[in-house]
């Protein structure tokens, strides 16, 4: 890149100002991390949009990391944001007013330039496929308290499973507890997912029934939770993936995974209702209906070639995938209801 195009991309991008960062702390931004230097004070030509900044504090010996810590920001074109590493919590946080806008103009003036990591323009392409969904409503609508999302403030939410149970004595043990304490409010707001689906005055085969195909349970959740839009589902489905993927927060992971088991607990939707709404799995339902959307199969054909060619598996005209194993306490594991003598 010549220096007058970098230099364009310098101004019209957004900068994310880190003052103070210790050496050695992992730093992240989208899909790109890496481990800063003395020099690092954040990063530069990012492009506007949604973004999620991650990172990972280091001990002194380089040996230890402190549980990942990340937010989301809405970056317009040419802004400033400034950030300074609280050394007591271990954490970033923002600065007052008149030293953001202080800050601000020392940016503009290119002062810091030789200070601030580049964003790699070539994995924006990535984030965008990542996050397109996501905006500042979604975002407004789902971060926790503070902005920061962290496995450190999660321990209190997991008590069921006994894998649940050992992993909220680690985090109530860890030497990084004191992270817990930070947090306002323990965890993001998503939006509830039944896990089973209940109604009055329904029994036997219908609630089974109910709770094979969850078709009406995700109408339910589109019209009272989404306002019937299905890009705020698919927004806060990649929100949750991100925190979870670059955050490592495990309430993300439980919020995607409910998310993933409604859409692919569907049978109707995905062939009627909601055919836009699916670009998934669903091979045995989508390869053995009558009449399906083209563009849906071409996307699920597309799908199973994918997971075949990258991964492995082997999916069987019944729509079985050879290699993926249940654990016997997995709540998301399948269930056979017989019905016979039971109602």
């Amino acid at each position: 890149m010549d220096a007058d195009t970098a230099l364009e991309l310098v101004k019209k991008g957004a900068t994310l100002l880190a003052l103070d960062v210790p050496p050695y702390t992992l730093f992240g931004i989208d899909t790109q991390m890496f481990s800063v230097g003395p020099n690092f004070k954040g990063v530069k030509m990012i492009p506007p949009g949604i973004h999620y900044i991650y990172y990972s504090s280091c001990n002194r010996e380089g040996s230890d990391f402190s549980p990942i810590i990340g937010f989301f920001i809405n970056a317009s074109s040419s802004q400033v944001i400034v950030r300074r590493w609280d050394q007591k919590e271990e954490r970033l946080v923002k600065v007052l007013e008149e030293e953001e806008d202080r800050y601000s103009d020392a940016v503009k003036r290119l002062e810091f330039d030789m200070q601030l990591g580049p964003y790699a323009l070539n994995q924006y392409g990535d984030w965008i496929h990542l996050s397109n969904f996501i905006t500042k409503d979604t975002v407004d609508r789902l971060e926790p308290i503070g902005g920061d999302i962290t496995i450190a403030c999660e321990s209190e939410m997991f008590s069921g499973t006994s894998m649940d149970k050992s992993l909220a004595e680690q985090l109530k043990n860890s030497k990084f507890s004191g992270h817990e304490k930070k947090s306002q409010k323990q965890g993001c707001y998503y939006t509830t997912i039944p896990r089973v689906v209940k109604r009055k005055g329904i029994y036997g085969e219908d609630i089974t029934s109910l709770n094979l195909d969850k078709t009406h349970l995700l109408e339910t959740i589109l019209i009272k939770e989404y306002g019937s839009d299905e890009n705020a589902l698919l927004a806060e489905l990649q929100f949750a993936f991100i925190a979870f993927l670059m955050g490592q927060s495990l309430q993300a992971f439980v919020q995607w995974k409910l998310l993933v088991s409604l859409l692919l607990g569907c049978t109707e939707s995905p062939l009627r209702s909601r055919s836009s709404l699916f670009t998934k799995d669903f091979f045995s339902v989508v390869f053995e209906a009558p009449v399906v959307d083209g563009d849906l199969l071409t996307w699920t054909r597309r799908l199973r070639s994918l997971l075949e060619e990258t991964i492995g598996w082997n999916f069987e005209e019944n729509g079985a995938a050879d290699g993926i194993d249940f654990d016997e306490e997995d709540e998301y594991a399948p269930v056979v209801v017989n019905l016979d003598g039971v109602f």
